[in-house]
């Protein structure tokens, strides 16, 4: 294997360093400075196109050396129905980060998230919506968020992830669903049923597309979304974290009307959960995850809010 550092430049001094190391495509790499409550940052993606090898020697090569690790396009744990649940095989992915703190953004979802749908209830009512969560046990606290504002919810992921037409229309069979599948699913390969490098770029139309049609706003992971996204989105709202300026382009090209980030852009792009819980983190000092509290602090100390794009 080459230098997994060929090119790579630490932070000036005084910079404090959050770099995400993603399972995902390559293309989507980035780097800002920001600056947040006096603090200023380097923040940085570094996508492995599916080579978990590559990603475990990213892993290796900068701990010690930045303040925090994301994880991208893999969850190390999954948080549903009050339970954690660990992937085996993410779990050895980042076994040689041993100084440095991993986080792969399923505390940060579960309060930001939650957070979100209240504070998005004003414009959208949820009580009036027609929601297809694609994927709805890696983002719970946003599924019971949905469901406690009285929205019309899908939950799809036996429809989409397990490949059975059988949709989940209720927060209860959710959970009993996450209970009964998630202790066998979690000791699978996760890019069994989540995109990583080529397949983040390839469509599977057809699949679900009735509830596509069905639904007034798309919500969830914007991989997931796209990868089960019929041709014609015309009216659609949909309701994502990570952003780039090719998946607004692909929206506008499907008549998407309305885009809203759960965050607003930092720099020029909106990050994943996973780069956000560690900046947080890295903000806080600590080498390890925050409390829920301490994430509610820290997102009405920078001031996160939802961003709404009309398309």
């Amino acid at each position: 294997m080459t230098d997994p550092l060929q090119g790579w430049q630490p932070a000036p001094a005084g910079y404090k360093h959050v770099v995400s190391v993603s399972l995902g495509a390559s293309r989507r790499n980035a780097r800002e400075e920001i600056n947040v409550l006096g603090q200023p940052f380097v923040l940085e993606r570094l996508g492995t196109d599916g080579d978990s090898k590559k990603a475990a020697a990213l892993f290796q090569a900068l701990d010690g050396r930045v303040d925090a690790f994301g994880l991208g396009g893999a969850d190390l744990y999954v948080i549903a129905g009050g339970r954690r649940y660990t992937f085996a095989n993410v779990r050895k992915l980042v076994a040689h980060a041993r100084i440095t703190p991993v986080l792969d953004g399923s505390g940060l979802k579960n309060t930001l998230e939650r957070e979100a749908i209240a504070q998005l209830d004003p414009q959208l009512h949820w009580a009036s919506q027609k929601v297809l969560m694609v994927s709805a046990v890696d983002r719970f606290g946003m599924a019971e968020a949905l469901a406690e504002k009285g929205a019309d919810v899908v939950y799809g992921d036996i429809v989409f992830g397990l490949n059975i037409d059988r949709p989940i229309r209720s927060i209860g069979a959710l959970r009993r669903v996450a209970g009964l599948v998630l202790p066998a699913l979690t000791r699978l390969p996760q890019d069994w049923f989540y995109p990583t490098g080529a397949k983040q770029d390839s469509s599977v139309p057809g699949k679900g597309t009735k509830y596509y049609a069905w639904a007034d706003v798309i919500a969830g992971d914007t991989h997931y979304a796209k990868r089960y996204a019929p041709m014609d989105l015309r009216g659609k709202t949909i309701l994502t974290q990570t952003i780039t300026e090719a998946d607004r382009g692909w929206m506008k090209e499907r008549g998407v009307a309305r885009l809203i980030t759960t965050t607003p852009r930092m720099g020029s792009r909106n990050f994943a959960t996973n780069v956000l819980e560690a900046f947080f983190v890295a903000l806080s000092g600590k080498k390890e995850a925050l409390s829920e509290a301490e994430y509610q602090n820290y997102i009405r100390q920078v001031g996160f809010r939802p961003e709404i794009n009309e398309l």
